[in-house]
């Protein structure tokens, strides 16, 4: 059997790591051998660990996107078919990734077309952000970042609609016959992780079709490089020693800490993750906007010592968000818990510069 490949792309707190978890699990529960590959410009990354938990096989590509780092990120697919034996790899490009197609999906298809099975190119839709740029709003995002943002859905063979246990069948409905107007060429999907409903759906699709990236975006990079140059990249990895803590209890208010800092700042809030590891437990928490967006996920239970790798994509130069950041750990530390920092790279993205970049749609004819 051919090793299928899946790329799920998708703006920043769009969920698509949470899919891959549950695809993961659902997917190794029927038997098969699954893959992941996460993707991030800075190494330490919530994702990874997180993903370390689902019973596939995990790699990181960091440094770049994987557009940007075309050998990477296919020397991590050949890792996991040649040494994993995966059936399935699910890839997660950078959430402020667009241009797949061309840079990602073609050259794909290409050079491994005859290897592999290319799947449809999934974005996920986070249904406040989706309906926003719908009706002609940005989310307090910068218009360069809401263009990325269009941009990915315009290249999407399959566009689904995440989170659909906060919105009533009636709006999911609606949701899915407007996105359906405004981007004809793509199949509208709508689905849950948190519930398994339309999780099906999604999978007969990304592993029963191979017409991939039918889809290319006219995409200015100089409006692209904007969109990601004004978000801070912080990635972090703490050790937390002190008496006795709660640390499911202090995960969430440092979450809640940080969006109120960053409502204060009148900072936009990409994504902040973290992950807090105790023994062999462990808790994930979620920041994709506004405290009624947080999420908390397992329990990493009551010990005296932890390890937090924390993740922050915010519309905040990189200096501050640095020091915003390391200020809120501080606070929430307190007397009772001492904090070292293990590894700290804080950033703004550069401009995008991928390896192949394709004017045309290649042909997945295997004959």
């Amino acid at each position: 059997m051919e090793t299928r490949i899946i790329l799920v792309g998708g703006f920043l707190g769009a969920g698509k790591t949470t899919l891959l978890f549950e695809a993961a699990k659902k997917l190794t529960a029927e038997g098969k051998r699954v893959g992941l590959i996460t993707n991030d410009q800075a190494p330490e990354l919530v994702d990874t660990t997180f993903l370390e938990y689902s019973g596939g096989a995990v790699r990181e590509v960091s440094g770049s996107c994987f557009c940007c780092n075309y050998k990477g990120f296919t020397d991590a697919i050949l890792y996991l078919a040649d040494n994993k034996q995966a059936d399935v790899i699910i890839a997660e490009p950078v959430g402020s990734c667009t241009d797949l197609s061309a840079t990602l999906m073609q050259p794909l298809k290409e050079h491994y077309g005859k290897d592999f099975v290319i799947s449809p190119l999934t974005v996920l839709a986070d249904p406040k952000r989706i309906s926003d740029v719908l009706d002609g709003k940005d989310s307090g995002l910068h218009p360069s970042a809401v263009y990325i943002i269009r941009k990915q859905f315009e290249e999407a063979d399959i566009i689904a609609i995440s989170k659909t246990d906060l919105l009533g069948r009636e709006e999911v409905e609606e949701l899915k016959m407007r996105i359906g107007s405004e981007w004809p060429n793509a199949t509208v999907l709508a689905m849950s992780s948190k519930t398994g409903e339309g999780m099906e759906d999604w999978l007969n699709e990304v592993t029963n079709r191979s017409d991939a990236g039918k889809n290319l975006a006219q995409v200015d990079y100089d409006i692209y490089a904007e969109g990601e140059a004004v978000l801070g990249w912080l990635n972090a990895t703490l050790e937390l020693k002190g008496n006795p803590a709660d640390w499911d209890g202090f995960a969430r208010n440092l979450l809640n800490a940080l969006d109120s800092k960053f409502d204060e700042l009148n900072s936009t809030v990409g994504h902040v993750k973290l992950i807090v590891e105790s023994g062999d437990n462990f808790v994930v928490g979620n920041l994709t906007g506004k405290r009624d967006t947080l999420g908390l996920r397992g329990s990493a239970g009551v010990s005296g010592e932890a390890t937090m790798t924390i993740n922050a994509r915010v519309q905040l130069e990189p200096e501050k968000l640095e020091k915003t950041v390391l200020e809120e750990i501080a606070k929430a530390c307190g007397k009772d818990i001492d904090s070292k920092i293990l590894a700290l790279k804080c950033l703004s993205p550069g401009r995008p510069n991928p390896t192949h970049r394709y004017d045309h749609i290649v042909s997945t004819d295997k004959s």
